[in-house]
């Protein structure tokens, strides 16, 4: 097979995963479903996904990776900050099923998704660097990706909401940065 034709397979899968999720829920959605949905064989598709958590954890990726290139607005760090944290939680608040599929499959043990965990703490770490600009400590990246990781943690089991999130968010990074300086 081409690796034009494993991208395109790959695109088309993920496309119906999306599509699936969104139709069914996470707890609904199979490999099978997404497989059928794509007009794939089912072994075609565990070739490409090998789990469901895999499949959120791509997901979550790519949502990650559509606004991966804008650069946070904001007059100083503190503000920029809060703009990143309450894009995300916006954007997650507007993609519930997504939000309720990624917190479980990044907490597994499934050892497709430990790569992909990797990629999105790195991708979280780079847009408070950039948010912070040159005088990023690595203690306040380390603290900010921390209580992000955490809010997510506790939004994705139910202990408040996504919108939530971002205003309780503004608070948590007002916190670390009065104590940054």
């Amino acid at each position: 097979m081409s690796s034009t034709t494993a991208g395109t397979t790959a695109e088309r899968l993920l496309e119906a995963g999306r599509e699936e999720l969104r139709a069914v829920g996470h707890q609904t959605l199979t490999i099978r479903t997404v497989a059928h949905r794509a007009g794939l064989s089912p072994a075609t598709a565990y070739t490409y996904l090998a789990s469901k958590d895999r499949l959120y954890a791509e997901l979550f990726w790519r949502f990650l990776l559509e606004d991966a290139d804008v650069r946070p607005e904001g007059a100083d760090p503190v503000s920029r900050v809060r703009w990143v944290t309450r894009g995300l939680a916006q954007r997650l608040a507007a993609a519930p099923e997504l939000a309720a599929a990624v917190t479980p499959a990044l907490l597994g043990p499934d050892p497709e998704v430990a790569e992909l965990r990797l990629r999105i703490g790195a991708e979280l770490v780079r847009r408070f660097r950039v948010a912070l600009g040159d005088e990023a400590e690595p203690d306040v990246l380390e603290t900010l990706a921390l209580a992000f990781s955490g809010a997510l943690l506790q939004a994705g089991m139910g202990l408040m909401t996504y919108a939530e999130m971002a205003d309780r968010l503004d608070a948590v990074v007002a916190v670390i940065m009065r104590g940054s300086r």
